[in-house]
């Protein structure tokens, strides 16, 4: 058995590349846009670790509706390990993501997707040394 990749459905495609590839730093490996079956698939993965992808699925709405999905707590989240978790955070906050959970103790972070996935960030290898202005930022929202 070997691990393929994560699907999470999203209602816009061009909102969700820009967390995941702009701001979170995923790079897009495939896009797959399916006239016929109105659905376009991306599959983005970390740089240098292609085993571990996540499927975006988007199902493009019929005359008249939109899909609208409910990422809760059920679904858990995605976690990817990052060398400097201050830097990755910083990044995120300069495309204008909040940070739910910020990286006070230089080891975790949480951020939320544009259709409200949890994304844990976390410190690869030793904690970093709490700084600012992460140390006294305070939780924001559900993480």
């Amino acid at each position: 058995m070997k691990y393929l990749h994560t699907m999470v459905r999203v209602t816009d495609i061009e909102a969700s590349l820009r967390f995941y590839r702009d701001a979170l730093g995923l790079e897009v490996l495939s896009r797959r846009d399916n006239e016929a079956g109105r659905y376009t698939l991306v599959f983005l993965a970390a740089p240098g670790d292609t085993a571990a992808q996540v499927e975006l699925t988007h199902n493009w709405p019929g005359e008249g509706d939109a899909e609208v999905y409910n990422g809760g707590r059920n679904f858990g989240h995605l976690a990817y390990a990052v060398d400097d978790i201050h830097a990755a955070c910083q990044r995120l906050q300069d495309h204008g993501v909040t940070i739910n959970r910020p990286p006070r103790d230089g080891r975790m972070a949480f951020v939320r997707s544009p259709d409200n996935i949890s994304i844990e960030l976390l410190q690869a290898g030793a904690a970093l040394a709490p700084a600012e202005p992460w140390k006294s930022m305070p939780n924001v929202g559900a993480w």
